[in-house]
């Protein structure tokens, strides 16, 4: 497999690879705000309100959907512009409770290889309060130029093999 980087093709800027990822609905559900992109690291907050479990407070699954897509756009930070990367392994532990505001979210980089790049994320409170920590681990997958063609033309992926032989 060709290693993630500039030799395998022009070097993107970090915003023009986020441009290039499909919209995520979950994320908007959500009210997930991308805040800063970079090489180095990726944050983005998230509302408390509408993201809460019956008593109120933040829910768990919220932070670590806030943690899998900072993570995962590092990753497709990383991996791009010759691979993306899909999400194979989170883990979050919780340390307080929150019920009002915002949460911010910090991803960076643990190790990124040719195959696997894993992320710290760091979820905090309006008061830069740790909440919760995360780590994501995603696979890097070869770009298929056919299906990528494909999806910039508007066209879609089933998800499932077209192969019929």
């Amino acid at each position: 497999m060709a290693e993630p980087d500039e030799a395998s093709g022009p070097e993107l800027t970090a915003e023009e690879i986020i441009a290039r990822l499909p919209s995520s609905a979950l994320d908007e559900r959500m009210g997930i705000e991308i805040v800063e992109v970079s090489r180095d690291r990726v944050v983005g907050r998230m509302p408390v309100q509408g993201n809460t479990q019956p008593f109120g407070l933040l829910h768990g699954g919220a932070s670590c959907v806030l943690a899998e897509s900072l993570g995962s756009i590092a990753a497709n930070v990383h991996a791009s512009p010759s691979h993306y990367a899909v999400g194979v392994e989170i883990s979050c532990s919780h340390h307080r409770g929150v019920r009002s505001g915002y949460v911010t979210g910090t991803a960076t980089e643990l190790r990124a290889g040719r195959q696997v790049a894993t992320y710290h994320v760091e979820i905090t409170d309006d008061d830069g309060r740790s909440i919760a920590t995360a780590r994501l681990t995603c696979l890097l997958q070869p770009v298929d130029t056919d299906e990528a063609a494909t999806r910039r033309n508007g066209g879609g992926s089933s998800g499932g093999s077209t192969d019929t032989t």
